[in-house]
């Protein structure tokens, strides 16, 4: 992501009214996308654990959001201390910022700015749940999302994004989260599974998704808001790039649905609404970091690409024996493998920045700089990840007991189930047949 909109030395920046509801307006969408991740990932678990995933990203809401205000956004973007974090004491609880006050050399306030990244951490931990479906405590959950984002989120946040930040200094190009939000939870999911395990009839009893309506509902809300996602991490619209993102949001999702599609009608012979959904994703995610810096062209290629990656990467769970509920690994880790390492094939030049992948002459230098980024925040995040969950499960335990994953976390951890399938509670008596003539019978007697 961009430090700002670059001014001349002579000119005076000036809030921007006009960038600044732009970015609210973002900021909204992007906040839309938890909510959105939540139907989708709600869709593809089991009847007995609907409620359950809904609340592992609706919790990422309430506590990212507090422990932002407190001190993430310091963390992540306050003044370079090493080239690893940062800090300011202006921005421990928001407390010393005005009104008015721009972000750099942007000409929206500190406060827009902050309120956008903010929703870039709520989702980012909610997208690790998809992997630990069905058996987790939700305290646990909780705990972890606490431990993962004071940790990983906020320092990984600074590497790349903030000035001064060793990755963003190194030139390292994520225009909106390829390596900071979705190689950093894929990454975290794998590292969480191993400690956690695989849910019991891993391999041996069906665990369809319960409701393809909700999946579809879900993507259509993420494909959304993910316009907010990166049109808006240019942090304005004053000169183009931001209209470039999106589009090229656009024609990589669809791409990448396409190419989905494709591979699963060629491997399985049938084109499936789960593919269609789990393809958007994969486009969405894949043309994250690369929005900014390829052509539409460019974005057609990596949506093809990430989509066949994607689809083919999903079946290797059941290869290795890792159980990734929802498929985190094989759409997130995958997809922002592959849209990072990508610009460094068909970066142009003449977008986000000068920096042109080996197809547009550049050589090797982009996609070697790609690459450090991809494989040090993978394995700082797998690691680091491993040992918080590690902890977590050795004090409190991380997974619920046996007989309550088989009856369902629903009922365990919420004392709730999603659908009432006896009626109880609605009062009404079946109306066909006898049942509905006997009722009208009633009503003109009466």
């Amino acid at each position: 992501m961009p430090p700002g909109i670059l001014t001349l030395a002579a000119d005076k920046v000036t809030l921007s009214p006009a960038n600044t509801g732009f970015m609210l307006i973002c900021s909204a969408l992007v906040m839309v996308m938890t909510p959105g991740l939540a139907f989708f990932y709600g869709g593809m678990v089991r009847v007995k654990s609907v409620l359950n995933m809904l609340m592992m990203s609706f919790i990422s809401l309430g506590i990212v959001t507090i422990l932002w205000v407190l001190y993430g956004f310091g963390l992540a973007f306050g003044t370079d201390k090493g080239s690893l974090i940062g800090w300011d004491g202006d921005f421990a609880g928001l407390s010393g910022i005005g009104l008015t006050e721009l972000w750099g050399t942007t000409t929206i306030p500190v406060y827009v700015f902050a309120v956008f990244q903010l929703m870039f951490a709520i989702i980012t931990p909610a997208l690790i749940s998809g992997a630990l479906a069905d058996r987790v405590k939700f305290t646990a959950w909780s705990l972890f999302i606490v431990l993962w984002v004071t940790v990983v989120y906020f320092p990984v946040a600074h590497w790349v994004w903030a000035e001064g930040g060793w990755l963003f200094d190194l030139g390292v190009i994520d225009f909106a989260g390829g390596t900071a939000v979705h190689i950093n939870a894929g990454a975290a999911a794998l590292g969480a599974i191993l400690v956690v395990g695989k849910r019991i009839g891993f391999k041996k009893d069906p665990m369809r998704p319960h409701s393809l309506p909700l999946v579809m509902l879900g993507a259509g809300l993420l494909w959304f808001g993910w316009f907010g996602f990166n049109a808006g991490s240019w942090l304005g619209n004053d000169d183009g790039i931001g209209a470039v993102a999106f589009v090229n949001t656009q024609v990589a999702t669809a791409a990448a649905m396409l190419g989905w599609l494709a591979y699963e009608k060629l491997r399985h012979g049938s084109f499936t609404t789960l593919g269609a959904a789990s393809g958007a994703v994969a486009g969405l995610v894949a043309i994250t970091p690369a929005c900014g810096s390829v052509s539409p062209l460019g974005a057609i290629a990596i949506g093809v690409i990430a989509g066949v990656l994607c689809a083919m990467a999903v079946n290797l769970k059941y290869k290795l024996g890792y159980d990734d509920s929802l498929d985190v690994i094989g759409v997130h880790l995958v997809g922002g493998i592959a849209g990072s390492l990508l610009i460094g094939l068909f970066a142009t030049g003449g977008v986000q920045s000068k920096a042109k992948g080996l197809f547009y002459g550049g050589g090797f230098e982009q996609l070697g700089k790609q690459t450090v980024g991809v494989v040090c925040v993978l394995l700082y995040s797998l690691v680091v990840s491993y040992v918080l969950a590690k902890v977590i499960d050795l004090v409190m335990g991380f997974r619920v007991d046996e007989d309550e994953e088989i009856a369902g976390v629903d009922q365990a951890e919420h004392a709730e189930t999603a659908y009432d399938f006896a009626g109880a509670g609605g009062g009404s008596a079946p109306r066909t047949g006898p049942a509905l003539g006997q009722a009208l019978n009633k009503k003109v007697d009466a």
